[in-house]
Parts: C-alpha cells; structure tokens; sequence
C-alpha cells in the first residue's frame, strides 16, 4: 500500500451492522483509510468515535454514492495518493481481496489502470436482479467502450485518482460508478477485471438500491454516453488513429493487418460505402459505427468506407442517384444548363434521388464487398504463405 500510494475509501450509509467488520477487516491490511459517512442516520456516528486514527468525512445529509465516492477522491489526492481501493460497507466484500488488486496494479505496465472486481455472479447468494443489471450494464459498457468485461457493476474497485482528478463528472448516486469507468476509459485509462470474492447476507445487509428509480437513472446515464460516443469520442478516436499513424500506416496495420477474416473485413466495406451513400448527410458516422459494433464489424473499415461520399464526389453521386431513381420509376430525367448553373432544386426530385441513392448504395456496397473480399481473400493468402516461409 505505502509504495504502491493506495489507500482504501470505504463510503457508508447506515451500515451501521456491517460497518466495524468491515473496517477491522480492512485495518488487517492498512491504516491508510478514508470512511465518507454519507449522511447516516443509524449508529455509523457512534461506531465511527472507534476510528479517531482514521480519515473522516461526514456528511450532514445523504447525498448519494457517487458524491461520496468523489469526496473521498477528492481527499485521497489532497493526501498525495495515487490510487483508491473502494470497498461497500454492506460486507458483500472481503477485505482479504485487497492484495488482489495491489498485485494486478504491481504486474500491469501501465500504471494508469482501474480495476474493477469480478465477482461470480452464479453464486447462490447473488441476487437475481444484480445478475441481470450486470449483464445490461457490461453490455452498454462495451458498446460505449468497445471493451468486454465481466463485471462492471461491483463496487470494489481500484481507482487511479490522480489520473480522474481532471475529468468532469455530472452524476451523484449509483450510478457514478457506470460513469466514472466510460469517461475514465475515453480517457484513455486502462480498465479491467480482477477476481474477486463476494457474499450477501440478506439478514445483515442493507441494500439503498432502488430498482426502479435508479435503473431509470441508470439507463438515462447510457442513453447520454452511447450517443457522445458515436458521436463524438468513435470519431475523435479514428480520427487520431489516423492522424498518428499516416493514411499509409493505418491502411497497413489496422485494414490489411487486422485479425479479422476477409469474409467480415468485406461485409465491412460494404456496410460503409452502403451507409456512405445513402441519403442520411450528418448521421452517417454515427449510423455506421452503431451498425459496426451492433453487427460486430470491423469499426475502423466501416468507418473508414463510409466517407465514400466525400465533398468532390457529391455533385456525382447525387447525379447518378437521380438519373437511376427516375429509371426505377419510369420518368425521365434531364439535367439542362439552368439547372447546372445553380438554380437546380432537389426538393423537386425528393423521390427520385432517395430511390436512386438506394438502388446506388445498394449495388455499391455489393460492388465494394465483392472486389474487397477477392482482394483481401489473395492477400491474405499470401501472409500465409510468407509467415509459414
């Protein structure tokens, strides 16, 4: 703990029955621990006066774990420590885990890692609606991260506080421990699981879950950071991907390099010249990158195809989209030297260019994924033949 700068913050709202056990457990290993009394109503206040050698935060009204988390944060960093282990009062956890995450820290080379406990969620102890919001919420985690977790749920946690303390965080109560992980990771933090044991003692434990109100505030939370990831942090990301490594570079390593088969690299293709020509100006990133991870596609090529519509090439896909929706519906259609010379209005061939953009997207998707694969099938080939020279 003292040369890895940890301590431990263990936030309580009436506990009150499991809190000493869970404090004594605890002080087995260190004494470097901040208790955030949230609020407490119960006899914590009394049970606290025990601890004068600890650090203290008292809070005169229950504001909710996340503030209590991010208190305890705040005051960690003010004593110069690098990282917090947090602990539940409720007992679920055990103490004697703490090396746990001391030796995952000591073996990770990159020392900008939270880790979050991973509990066996087909314990006959776990309750089934926990089971269940675990696997909802590691889900959305993935979606908004790209990162596959076991459980993002569990409260005890290493937190690399120096590394949070310049982030911005807007929510309060449980579900802060959903949002700390997602912006933490597009921050490029490293997150991942470590083993961990878990114990629930329905006669001693006292649960301030609210299933309804706070998974509605929960999935509230999801809602906000899916759409700043597939609008902003995806795109951010790709984009200094590319930066980084030169069109060249990034064509090589993450398109004809990557692990992925040719047969998924060219449905790749295809979703993004398919998403890229169709008549969705504004959205399409957005659209081919959700589409990419729901379909579990290659994001970089889908991403990277759907710019297919670039500003030159826009006066001739609209061109050819309009000239193939008036074939599609048997009208005629003819550009004249008005029309060319600025005074042409779409909205008058509304049907005609969103059946042409269609019919075009579609035979150009199919177009792309058929070269790409025979290509990427024949390179493939060869990497083969050459790495098993």
């Amino acid at each position: 703990m003292t040369r890895l700068n940890c301590c431990v913050v263990i936030p309580t709202y009436n506990n009150a029955r499991t809190l000493k056990g869970v404090i004594n457990g605890v002080l087995e290993y260190t004494d470097r621990v901040i208790i955030v009394n949230d609020g407490c109503t119960d006899d914590t206040a009394n049970i606290l006066e025990g601890y004068p050698q600890l650090e203290q935060i008292r809070l005169s009204n229950n504001t909710g774990k996340g503030i209590a988390l991010r208190l305890g944060f705040q005051h960690a960093v003010k004593l110069g420590f690098e990282y917090a282990i947090t602990i539940d009062s409720d007992g679920q956890h055990f103490p004697d885990d703490i090396p746990v995450f001391l030796k995952a820290l000591e073996q990770e080379d990159n020392k900008n890692l939270l880790l979050i406990g991973a509990r066996n969620m087909d314990h006959s102890t776990v309750p089934k609606n926990s089971s269940f919001g675990n696997k909802f919420s590691s889900f959305w985690f993935w979606v908004e991260t790209g990162i596959r977790l076991r459980d993002t749920q569990c409260g005890y946690r290493m937190y690399p506080v120096k590394q949070l303390q310049n982030l911005k965080f807007h929510t309060k109560k449980f579900e802060f421990e959903i949002e700390a992980i997602v912006r933490a990771s597009w921050n490029g933090t490293l997150v991942k699981n470590v083993g961990v044991k878990v114990h629930y003692d329905e006669t001693d434990r006292v649960s301030h879950f609210r299933p309804i109100t706070d998974f509605v505030r929960i999935s509230i939370l999801n809602t906000v950071l899916v759409t700043i990831a597939f609008f902003y942090i995806k795109p951010r990301d790709l984009y200094r991907k590319l930066k980084k490594k030169g069109v060249k570079r990034f064509l090589v390593e993450d398109f004809l390099h990557s692990d992925d088969s040719p047969k998924k690299k060219a449905f790749s293709i295809a979703l993004g010249v398919f998403i890229g020509l169709t008549p969705l100006w504004g959205l399409q990133t957005v659209i081919v990158l959700f589409l990419a991870v729901l379909l579990r596609l290659n994001k970089v090529i889908a991403f990277a195809f759907s710019n297919v519509s670039f500003p030159p090439f826009i006066p001739f896909i609209l061109y050819v989209s309009l000239v193939l929706g008036n074939w599609v519906l048997g009208q005629d259609f003819l550009l004249t030297s008005e029309d060319i010379s600025g005074n042409f209005e779409l909205i008058q061939h509304l049907k005609a260019y969103v059946v042409g953009s269609m019919v075009l997207s579609t035979f150009a998707a199919l177009l792309f994924g058929m070269v790409g694969y025979i290509f990427l099938s024949i390179f493939d080939s060869k990497k083969i033949v050459i790495g098993n020279g």
